[in-house]
């Protein structure tokens, strides 16, 4: 790993964290995955909700991350360190209380999710994000839910087979009222390819039966 995210990542520098942009993206490429991991560990401690200071050393390092993996168009080879990271966030909270403003991890959440998804027309990373990506429509926000329906409608169109298996739990949650913009037609008809409001019908009673 770089020495610089060494330093951010293993001492929590948050004064530091900002000179991760003063480096040339092709300087870190090599070390996003394991940046990644170490930021997986920092996320999972037990006291990261409540530690403002690891939190925004998280975010800016997720920003820069995100930001090198585009420019050096690398999500392939970090794609699984990144869902893996994501993959964790469901293992907290990511619902905010009352009003509060999104929880830490439904923050790292969204911020992952938006450099996965937007690779929506890669096979070989869709077939790791999609299995994650459903789960959220279930345990994620309603923003979260929301954007996460229209990455999977792009999915679908680019390539439908790989959202099959998870028809019904997206089904379940346009019943359910959690995904807006999915619609049925769109979603389940074409993309998921239920041939007709009969077959959508016939896998009704399973997911709500599953509700």
């Amino acid at each position: 790993m770089h020495q610089l995210f060494r330093l951010v990542l293993g001492q929590k520098d948050l004064s530091r964290a900002g000179d991760l942009f003063s480096l040339d993206d092709s300087e870190i490429e090599d070390s996003l995955t394991e940046a990644l991991e170490q930021i997986k560990i920092i996320s999972s401690s037990s006291d990261y909700q409540t530690n403002n200071n690891d939190q925004a050393v998280v975010e800016i390092c997720i920003t820069r991350i995100t930001t090198a993996i585009r420019e050096t168009e690398s999500i392939e080879k970090h794609a699984k360190a990144l869902v893996g990271l994501w993959d964790s966030c469901l293992e907290h909270n990511l619902r905010p209380s009352g009003k509060d403003e999104d929880t830490p991890h439904a923050k790292i959440a969204s911020d992952i999710m938006s450099c996965i998804l937007q690779n929506y027309n890669r096979p070989p990373v869709m077939a790791l994000a999609i299995p994650i990506a459903v789960k959220f429509l279930h345990r994620g926000t309603k923003e979260l839910c929301r954007n996460m329906s229209n990455y999977l409608s792009l999915a679908a169109i680019s390539k439908a087979d790989l959202l099959a298996d998870h028809t019904e739990v997206i089904v379940k949650s346009i019943l359910q009222g959690m995904v807006k913009r999915l619609s049925l037609r769109t979603c389940v008809r074409s993309h998921l390819k239920v041939s007709s409001i009969y077959d959508w019908w016939t896998v009704r009673p399973r997911v709500l039966e599953a509700s």
